[in-house]
């Protein structure tokens, strides 16, 4: 049972998240545990993680903020095991270190400073860049797929609809452009039957017009020489 002043104190931070929202981190109490918060760190530009939706949670302590709380991150994230405490000086891994004058945001932006590092630590993983941009691309769509972080986070649900959406379209547009592409093909068929036929007819006549034979020379001569007898005929009579 979380004592009143745990109430007040994480009921006045999430007054604060509200009003004055912090870069790359979003931040929600349990509807039903106070204790329990959800958030969301997207990853920063410049970065393996950026385009990345990193979803996790804090178990704050019925003593906070005079205790530090537990933090763990549920997306796989190639920095971070998923479903594991994360050691950090500001965790309960370390109260000697805690001061009560951190808070939520302070916490979690911590969480995001130090993900970007690559200084080893109890719950972190040791992954190549690929692997870390690879995990990214495809973080939003594994939230999506956890009942719990569609109800916390609707915003970011919105978001991969959209994603998806706007990954339809150009699909389809290839798809309708193949289908005309295919439909009109019968009709190019066609076209080029019909160019092959009229070549073959040209080459026929051309054919035809070679293979003619000339009128011949010994016949035009046998010609002219009767023409020549029969008009010499009158003037032999004289």
């Amino acid at each position: 049972m979380a004592e009143k002043s745990c109430i007040k104190r994480l009921q006045k931070e999430y007054r604060a998240l509200c009003k004055d929202p912090v870069s790359h981190v979003v931040a929600r109490p349990s509807p039903n545990d106070i204790l329990e918060w959800h958030y969301v760190l997207e990853g920063s530009e410049g970065t393996p993680f950026a385009g990345g939706y990193y979803y996790g949670k804090i178990k704050f302590p019925p003593e906070y903020p005079y205790k530090p709380p537990g933090i763990s991150m549920t997306t796989p994230n190639g920095r971070f095991m998923t479903q594991k405490k994360i050691c950090l000086s500001m965790s309960d891994f370390h109260p000697e270190s805690w001061n009560p004058m951190w808070s939520v945001s302070s916490i979690l932006t911590g969480l995001l400073s130090f993900m970007m590092d690559n200084s080893p630590t109890t719950g972190s993983v040791n992954t190549t860049t690929a692997e870390k941009q690879r995990l990214a691309k495809s973080s939003l769509s594994f939230n999506c797929k956890n009942a719990t972080f569609r109800k916390m986070f609707p915003e970011y649900v919105e978001k991969y609809n959209q994603q998806q959406l706007s990954e339809q379209v150009p699909s389809e547009k290839v798809l309708s452009e193949a289908s005309h592409d295919k439909s009109s093909s019968p009709v190019l068929e066609r076209n080029l039957n019909s160019t092959r036929e009229d070549m073959k007819n040209v080459d026929g006549l051309k054919e035809k017009r070679e293979n003619k034979q000339p009128f011949p020379t010994w016949m035009m001569l046998l010609l002219f020489s009767i023409f020549g007898v029969v008009m010499a005929l009158p003037l032999l009579q004289l």
